[in-house]
């Protein structure tokens, strides 16, 4: 679905004007944008959170979800804030190092709870090629041991992100997930209209989102169609 499409009136905008039954001044695009968002938000992290084998991605983006920066000598600590244009890095799924070698390898996640009975500052600490990652915040990582010397490019990252927003002066973008849930957008943005200005029809609205956010959760716990299902049995023991 088009964000606003005034010829037809099948817009994101014009159907939530419609619903709300106000026009451009009661209910100007910036609030619409604002609205529809918060949705994408929504369902960015749900879709990012509703199984962690698929490595979700908006359709919109221009680049793919992997990245690189310097390896920088006795440096162990790296943030990965934002991605090349722009958008907000949520999760990091992947780190990798280039070797002596020429070559990218996988390092390997680690956690502070596995390091019992060991200082962090003295595991690992003589420099050298790292072999290990500790996620000490979703997008921030610490190497172990730290590098000896710095390479361009000497990591390899693989993450996962915001959705590209909508702007005001946007027509004929599209949401970037599936059309299937394109109505939630329209009901989301009419549903905070009419509780911002009032409105009477704010009840069934809640009513309609409340559909729309199961909707969304149908679609992605059914999204894995092209994967067997496994089917577990659990023995009790008898005695």
């Amino acid at each position: 679905m088009m964000f606003s499409n005034s010829v037809s009136g099948q817009g994101i905008v014009e159907q939530t004007r419609a619903m709300m039954r106000v026009d451009a001044t009661q209910y100007p695009v910036a609030r619409i944008v604002a609205s529809c968002n918060n949705w994408l938000d929504t369902i960015t992290g749900y879709a990012i959170g509703a199984d962690r084998r698929f490595q979700w991605d908006n359709t919109n983006q221009t680049a793919l979800p992997i990245g690189t920066t310097n390896l920088v000598a006795n440096q162990a600590e790296y943030s990965f804030l934002t991605d090349e244009q722009g958008n907000s890095i949520i999760n990091l799924t992947r780190i990798d190092i280039l070797d002596p070698s020429g070559s990218y390898r996988q390092l390997i996640p680690i956690d502070q709870a596995q390091l019992s009975g060991v200082a962090l500052d003295e595991w690992n600490k003589t420099a050298g090629l790292p072999l290990y990652y500790d996620k000490t915040a979703d997008n921030i990582i610490k190497l172990y041991p730290k590098p000896l010397t710095s390479v361009t490019n000497g990591l390899k990252f693989y993450f996962q992100r915001t959705s590209p927003y909508y702007v005001a002066a946007d027509t004929t973008k599209t949401s970037g997930f599936s059309p299937l849930l394109d109505r939630g957008f329209v009901i989301a943005s009419s549903y905070d209209g009419a509780l911002s200005l009032g409105l009477a029809n704010l009840q069934p609205l809640s009513i309609e989102l409340q559909k729309e956010g199961a909707k969304m959760e149908q679609y992605f716990t059914l999204r894995e169609t092209d994967e067997p299902t496994v089917i577990t049995i659990k023995h009790r023991s008898s005695r």
